[in-house]
């Protein structure tokens, strides 16, 4: 088995979504399918409906992942609005009930990649019942598998008056799964991991994750409030130092990690595991997906829309030998295969 110098007892595989890589993602089937083949973690990435509910969508825009524009009394809905500074068209789950969107059906977001055999198979879920499904499975499998849901567009919910974070707390506290196998929560903004931070007292299986985007980035909540911070300085010593104080995890894109070189190549590490480290905050890198689209150059073998398993194990590896301590894929069974067996 690799170890690498992670800070974490273990390295954590994350599903990303759940098993996109083979079922349409944040569907309980990609979910339970991630459990199966070894995710130390499922992610499901949370957005609001009209009437308060948490439910899995990578964006509150809904048009590319279900087919809500085959359903004629849903037309009028479509519309436009800014979200996060972005004009953004389509249909948004805060425009919707619950059970409208229990009326709709999912499709894959990558359909000349990964095909559309899924689609219209499966309703889109609401986080309790991935905790549901996720509790029933490691009672099934015997295994202790861990929910890491992001808060997506937190400022954008809460300036239409429904805020998530007390939400999805009081739907942690709520089930005794989720009091007991491991919690991380994610943002890419930086007031809400830190109101939660304030609030996890009862729940001490719940770490937080701070997510990192583009350097020159500002995260939302900064910049919706004419704040001058960029995602660059939360990477410095003294910017790692400043979120170890709320967070417990940083979650950069693995090109902060191991940047391309010379003709596509993995090149060596940055500095940014080690520093975070010595921060005391563990490294969470996103995200390895097996298609050669996804892949470094230098690792590509086979046509673009291929599936390489072997190069997505050789990206997954690297990342492990610059020491980090979780990491998120589309594959959880290649990430599985990547670090080794579940260890006791």
């Amino acid at each position: 088995m690799l170890t690498g110098k992670s800070l974490a007892p273990r390295v954590r595989v994350i599903a990303h979504r759940g098993a996109s890589a083979h079922l349409p993602e944040h569907t309980l089937a990609a979910y339970a399918r991630a459990i199966a083949d070894g995710a130390d973690l499922i992610e499901p990435d949370l957005v609001m409906t009209r009437d308060g509910v948490l439910v899995a969508r990578h964006e509150n825009e809904i048009g590319a992942t279900t087919d809500v524009a085959i359903h004629p009394r849903f037309a009028s809905r479509r519309t436009t609005k800014r979200i996060d500074g972005v004009s953004v068209e389509g249909w948004f789950t805060e425009d919707f009930t619950l059970a409208e969107l229990k009326t709709l059906r999912t499709r894959e977001r990558l359909p000349h990649l990964r095909g559309t055999a899924h689609d219209g198979r499966y309703p889109i879920p609401t986080l309790e019942e991935i905790i549901g499904l996720l509790a029933n499975e490691n009672e099934r499998l015997g295994l202790a598998a861990g929910l890491i849901p992001e808060i997506k567009h937190g400022t954008w919910y809460r300036q239409q008056g429904l805020p998530m974070e007390q939400r999805l707390l009081g739907m942690l506290r709520a089930h005794a799964s989720t009091r007991t196998v491991p919690v991380v929560i994610q943002s890419f903004e930086i007031a809400n991991l830190r109101e939660l931070r304030a609030s996890l007292g009862c729940l001490p299986n719940v770490r937080l994750l701070q997510l990192v985007d583009d350097p020159q980035a500002q995260p939302w909540d900064v910049e919706a409030r004419g704040g001058a911070l960029r995602y660059a300085d939360l990477l410095t010593p003294a910017g790692l130092r400043e979120v170890a104080a709320y967070a417990d995890a940083i979650g950069p894109n693995a090109r902060a990690i191991l940047p391309l070189a010379r003709a596509g190549h993995l090149g060596p590490p940055t500095p940014l595991v080690r520093e975070a480290h010595a921060a005391g905050l563990e490294v969470h890198a996103w995200t390895f997906r097996p298609e050669n689209a996804f892949l470094p150059e230098g690792l590509r073998q086979g046509a673009t829309a291929a599936r390489n398993e072997q190069g997505s194990i050789t990206e997954i590896r690297a990342h492990l030998e610059a020491g980090v301590d979780a990491f998120f894929t589309d594959d959880p069974a290649l990430g599985r295969r990547a670090v080794g067996p579940h260890v006791p």
